[in-house]
């Protein structure tokens, strides 16, 4: 009988299709290796992206705020107005400035927190 493929996929993503016990699946276990190591690549390269633009948080986080404000019926043009709203690089800005404050201020209580404690 056939090894079942180990399915040590990376955290937070779907398991590999096992097949049945005589069945190793959709994938070997080197391909399963191969996209394991592709699947931590890209996720590796999405979070450095979403680093570098903070205005991409913002954006999804303001737009899902207004989302469970005001709980439209018809979500698609919702997100359709919400989107092309031409206030909406003045809010993403305002976000990011509120952003920038909060980090600030959560930098300045650590360094506070820290000469206290030595």
């Amino acid at each position: 009988m056939a090894d079942q493929p180990k399915t040590n996929c990376p955290h937070g993503m779907e398991k590999y299709d096992l097949g049945g016990p005589n069945d190793l699946g959709a994938l070997s276990k080197d391909q399963q290796e191969k996209l394991n190591k592709h699947k931590i690549q890209v996720r590796m390269a999405n979070e450095k992206y979403l680093r570098e633009h903070p205005e991409v948080d913002c954006m999804v986080s303001s737009f899902l705020k207004e989302v469970f404000l005001q709980r439209p019926e018809d979500i698609r043009e919702f997100a359709a107005s919400y989107f092309n709203d031409p206030n909406l690089p003045d809010t993403v800005e305002e976000a990011l400035q509120a952003r920038e404050a909060k980090l600030h201020d959560m930098k300045v209580l650590r360094n506070i927190n820290h000469h206290h404690s030595n």
